[in-house]
């Protein structure tokens, strides 16, 4: 059922690391945050796959990365319009679309540019520009990358994400992870950079199709202020804010991917009986 695999395209020159796995009659995509920018889809589809392996019954499910070789000045804009060359690529019509973080940022992107393309909306922990919180942490996390400090940008990731208990589990984590320090930090700035360029706050008005919004009351990368002006300028938006969470909810929350579920179940329900399915 899980039919993990890990792929590679090609598309006029820039070729794009995803996995797909899933056997579901609708399309379900996942667009990743910036960590994307240090480590792509490349290598993880089985352990993607048993991660969100609840998704694999109802969805054929895509995962995402940007593009290798990200130029300088690239914008979440851009990245959404790559996403709609390689649906055309892969004969994708319309999909449900699940950003996190800056992933949700190309997600809004995306329903925006291309709304015929979009079944419904999932945008959790991400931002329709950025706050205060938001500049202040990516622009400690790019002076780290111009010092090429890995270790630093790891930790810092962790204090922001984790609340409680899991806080010291996500630091031992992080800390392991920055052991194997990456060879170059340009593709992780320049995405990094989209992030504080993003701003689509006065067109929100146009993403008309399903949306959950949700958010962290103690997110510490964008602020939970975030989540809550998304839901006020999408009209018709659900927004559920966890208490007690950070940034890195979807994460440390264990109903987390469960209600993301049934939300998108009930979506594809009201879309059936719409039709007369």
């Amino acid at each position: 059922m899980l039919n993990a695999r890990n792929e590679n395209i090609n598309i006029d020159g820039h070729d794009f690391d995803y996995i797909s796995f899933g056997s579901g009659r609708d399309t379900l995509i996942m667009l990743p945050g910036v960590g994307d920018g240090f480590k792509t889809a490349k290598g993880v589809a089985v352990p993607f796959a048993m991660m969100y392996r609840k998704f694999a019954e109802s969805f054929k499910v895509y995962v995402f990365s940007r593009r290798n070789g990200m130029p300088e000045g690239f914008t979440t804009a851009d990245m959404a319009d790559d996403l709609s060359d390689i649906m055309d690529a892969l004969e994708i019509g319309r999909a449900h679309i699940f950003g996190v973080s800056q992933g949700g940022m190309i997600a809004q992107q995306f329903a925006i540019r291309h709304p015929d393309k979009v079944k419904s909306l999932v945008l959790a922990v991400t931002a329709a520009r950025p706050t205060s919180v938001m500049r202040e942490s990516l622009n400690l996390w790019l002076d780290m990358a111009e010092r090429g400090d890995y270790k630093g940008i790891m930790l810092d990731t962790a204090d922001r994400s984790y609340t409680g208990a899991y806080l010291e589990r996500g630091r031992m984590m992080n800390n392991l992870i920055a052991l194997a320090k990456p060879k170059d930090y340009t593709r992780f700035r320049r995405m990094c950079e989209s992030c504080l360029s993003h701003d689509v706050y006065v067109l929100l008005g146009k993403i008309k199709c399903p949306t959950l919004i949700i958010g962290a009351d103690r997110d510490a990368v964008l602020g939970p202020e975030a989540s809550i002006e998304l839901h006020e300028a999408i009209t018709g938006s659900e927004l559920y804010m966890y208490e007690g969470y950070s940034h890195g909810v979807y994460e440390q929350a264990g109903d987390f991917n469960d209600r993301v579920l049934r939300w998108l179940q009930w979506q594809m329900l009201k879309a059936d009986r719409a039709a007369g399915a």
